[in-house]
């Protein structure tokens, strides 16, 4: 039987990579079943994009030094695929899980480092570029960005601005006249599991603000600052972008994106069709995905839902294997084959990420202990 094995990261315990072999090694062990086994791991643009990418398709890890989340100088990485596509991940040069939870406030982050990886991608002589933009510690508005790449920004008083949130509340001109030319001669493709606009209720500040840090009183401020700084960047430009659908993704940064002319696309989507799932999944007898915690949102842009879409397409059963089940699980069995908890008795949080992969991969093998008998023979197991 041929099995396609698409996880995304089981944030916290195992990258999507590290899930699908333990899901491979869990089905070789099951006794008399042996089965084609195919490793697609997945992400949607947050932690974990640049090495399911590279996991599929050759590429080269650049190496580069950059300005992280808080200001401070870090090492990070991106990659370079067929010579001239950069793959930058926001996550490993402005992500949240680089800032100690009693550093989180947006007022101090900022998305510098990101302009800065974009220019030595431009350096290396891309002329494609994509931006992976989930887990972002930032709520700037995609300014520290903007201004890496040559923006002007000024305060009432004529003083030239930073790039950190709090820069935010201050700006009252913009300018792009010594904006980084090449940037005209580039596509940006940017991937992101969220379809939020900049700006309102359901917008970057509101839904996203508080787990980087953000009061009450810091959301509503960054939500009016945030429209002003749109207004300013829209008039520059010519551009209406504030409604667009991902625009408050990363905290705003997806607009800053779509001003630059980047297309905002299914992070899921786009690493589905980077590596050839469809093609996988189309002849296969089995899909297995999975994720740290899934609810009604995985069926929204989350890599396990867009993983279920393309088997159900072909007709194709599709498991769900999870940290943890929330919400409404019937929401969950329309798209889904099955979904399990990988946990088996009350265990603490603490406990469930420690013993992730064992839990897994016993998980793994009870699926398969239900496979029809009438599907197995004997075939090589294969990456």
């Amino acid at each position: 039987m041929k099995i396609v094995l698409a996880p995304d990261s089981f944030k916290g315990s195992l990258t999507a990579n590290e899930a699908a072999q333990t899901m491979k090694e869990a089905i070789s062990d099951v006794s008399g079943t042996p089965h084609t086994v195919i490793q697609k791991p997945m992400a949607d643009g947050g932690e974990g994009t640049l090495d399911a990418i590279l996991s599929s398709v050759s590429g080269e890890k650049v190496k580069v030094s950059c300005t992280g989340p808080l200001g401070e100088n870090i090492d990070s990485t991106y990659a370079i695929l067929n010579s001239n596509q950069a793959v930058i991940e926001l996550a490993s040069i402005a992500g949240l899980v680089q800032v100690p939870l009693s550093k989180r406030n947006p007022d101090y982050s900022t998305t510098f480092g990101l302009g800065e990886v974009m220019q030595d991608a431009l350096d290396k002589g891309c002329t494609s570029i994509l931006i992976g933009l989930g887990g972002s510690a930032t709520n700037d508005g995609g300014l520290g960005m903007l201004i890496a790449l040559g923006m002007k920004a000024w305060d009432e008083s004529g003083n030239l601005l930073g790039g950190y949130g709090k820069d935010l509340h201050q700006v009252r001109k913009v300018s792009f006249k010594e904006f980084e030319p090449r940037l005209q001669k580039v596509e940006i493709k940017v991937a992101s599991d969220v379809d939020n606009p900049l700006c309102g209720s359901r917008g970057a500040s509101f839904v996203f603000g508080p787990q980087k840090g953000a009061t009450e009183t810091q959301t509503h401020e960054y939500d009016r600052a945030m429209s002003h700084y749109c207004g300013l960047i829209e008039k520059e430009l010519n551009k209406t972008l504030n409604e667009i659908p991902g625009a408050g993704a990363a905290g705003g940064a997806g607009f800053a994106l779509l001003a630059l002319d980047g297309e905002l696309i299914s992070g899921a989507k786009l690493l589905a069709n980077t590596m050839n799932l469809e093609a996988d999944i189309q002849d296969a007898d089995l899909v297995i995905t999975g994720e740290g915690k899934s609810d009604e949102q995985t069926l929204y842009g989350k890599a396990p839902g867009h993983v279920a879409s393309l088997a159900m397409k072909y007709d194709v059963p599709v498991v769900l294997l999870s940290g943890s089940l929330d919400g409404d699980f019937n929401k969950l069995r329309r798209k889904f084959s099955g979904c399990f908890s990988i946990i088996s008795k009350p265990m603490s949080l603490e406990e469930c990420i420690e013993q992730a992969e064992y839990l897994l991969y016993e998980q793994t093998k009870q699926i398969i202990h239900f496979i029809p008998s009438k599907f197995e023979k004997l075939i090589n197991i294969v990456d």
